[in-house]
This record gives C-alpha cells, sequence and structure tokens, in this order.
C-alpha cells in the first residue's frame, strides 16, 4: 500500500470472473471523507455501466472496522452551511447510485459499523458479515441524526427497529440482532468463512439471468424513486444540525477519546 493510500485512504475496483470488488479503506475506521465518498459512487456507477460485470461486490479494506461513518476530521471543520449539506449529500449519493446501479451490489461487512456504515450496508442488495459486525446509528450522539442513511435502514428493517437504532445511539447490537432484522443475511464465524461462502455465491449468481437480475432489482427498489430529493432534504438536514454548538461540542468530544 502506498504512503498516500496509508494517509489519504482509496477506493479501487478489481473485476474478475464478471465480478467487481469495489474496496475502499480509510486510516481512521475506515471512516468516509467527502474525497472518498465521491470516489465511491462514481466506482458503483462506473461497474454498473461496464457490460463486462454482472455482480458488484462492495467491502472495505482491513480486516476490523466495516466501516466507521462519516468523518469527524472532515465535519468539525464544518462552518455554513452549503458546506454541510455538500457533505452530506455524499452519502445520499452513494445511496442513489447503489440504488439506480442496475446490477446486484453485494456487502462484505467484515467488523463494526457505524452511521453511514450501516447506510452502506442497507443500500446494497444481499449483505454478509462476520459474528464481528455490531452495528449502531451514532448519529443522535454527536448531535445529529441519521437522516441522509435513514431511508436506507428504514427500507431494509422496517420503521420500528430504525427508530430503536436511532434513540438508542450509543449501544452497540450484535451482527446476530442485525441478521434477525433483516441488514444482513447471513453471519459467519471468521472473515475466512465469510469469503469462502461469498466467492462461491457470488460466482453462482453471474450464470443467473442478467435481464432477470435488472428487473428483479428494478422491483425490490420501487417506492424509492423520490430519494434524489428526499435524500437530499435530509442533507439540509444534518448540514444545518451540524453547524451547532451541541454537535461541535459532541464530535470535538468524540476525537478527544478515539
Amino acid at each position: 500500500m502506498s504512503d498516500n493510500a496509508q494517509t489519504l485512504g482509496y477506493v479501487q475496483t478489481k473485476i474478475e470472473k464478471a465480478i467487481a470488488t469495489i474496496e475502499f479503506y480509510h486510516p481512521q475506521h475506515n471512516s468516509l471523507p467527502s474525497s472518498l465518498l465521491s470516489l465511491l459512487a462514481e466506482a458503483i456507477r462506473e461497474a454498473g455501466s461496464n457490460n463486462e460485470v454482472k455482480l458488484i461486490i462492495l467491502k472495505s479494506g482491513g480486516d476490523r472496522t466495516f466501516c466507521a461513518g462519516a468523518s469527524f476530521d472532515e465535519m468539525i471543520q464544518i462552518e455554513n452551511f452549503d458546506t454541510g449539506k455538500a457533505f452530506f449529500m455524499g452519502f445520499a449519493n452513494v445511496i442513489n447510485t447503489c440504488r439506480k446501479c442496475p446490477k446486484f451490489i453485494i456487502g462484505r461487512v467484515q467488523g463494526k459499523t457505524v452511521g453511514g456504515g450501516v447506510g452502506l450496508a442497507a443500500a446494497v442488495d444481499y449483505c454478509m458479515a462476520t459474528k464481528y459486525a455490531s452495528v449502531k446509528l451514532s448519529e443522535l450522539a454527536v448531535g445529529i441524526g441519521p437522516f441522509v442513511v435513514g431511508p436506507a435502514v428504514e427500507r431494509k428493517l422496517g420503521l420500528s427497529t430504525m427508530s430503536h437504532m436511532a434513540i438508542n445511539a450509543t449501544e452497540w447490537q450484535t451482527a446476530q440482532w442485525a441478521k434477525e432484522k433483516g441488514l444482513f443475511t447471513e453471519v459467519f464465524r471468521t472473515v475466512e468463512e465469510l469469503d469462502v461462502y461469498l466467492n462461491q455465491f457470488a460466482e453462482n449468481l453471474t450464470n443467473k439471468n442478467m435481464e432477470a437480475m435488472r428487473l428483479l432489482k428494478k422491483v425490490f427498489w420501487e417506492g424509492c424513486e423520490n430519494w434524489d430529493q428526499l435524500l437530499e432534504d435530509r442533507a439540509e438536514m444534518s448540514g444545518q444540525l451540524i453547524l451547532s454548538e451541541d454537535a461541535k461540542k459532541a464530535i470535538d468530544s468524540f476525537k478527544q477519546k478515539a
């Protein structure tokens, strides 16, 4: 890994056997600054339009945290509404790109996932995890709320479970709990077991009718056609709230503990 990747993170795509594996990484527990969110959306868009690709796998680098959500370093520097909205639109764009992608996206969650990371796991079409993949929607604990990722989480888990996670913002829920609620389809004891199953599952899917899978995905996402505007409205909510003293103090406190 280059020094730049160690410091700034990366998004990279590998295509093999008609499967595009998109991997993102950031040294701060795979948190997502604006630069990586933009690259991630573009990678998903490109894989979706590539005729050589039949299926997409979304994963993160490392073996501990899947995604720590939004970058605290970037959030604490937001000083006006336009910058705040633009930052949260990064997550909106990734979720909407997943929604519009004509190919199935399979999520691989190897470890803990927080906030925006839960949104990513909910936005893919099929998601597998290890037993270490605890989940938490922590946004309320930092003075905002899971407004942008909320529709994706609610679509996958239901309003009751999404509201449970949004209100109980400091308590981790286990991977098994997330499976029972519908976020994960399978939970494995180890990363190795996860990868063996995932690879076999993905290769099997590439043998299925592409047009049938495209139409199935369209059916799965029916009723979400208004999400371009909905998630922009939600990004405005977060963009305003992130300017509050409560949010600034909470994020600073989290950074001090990190």
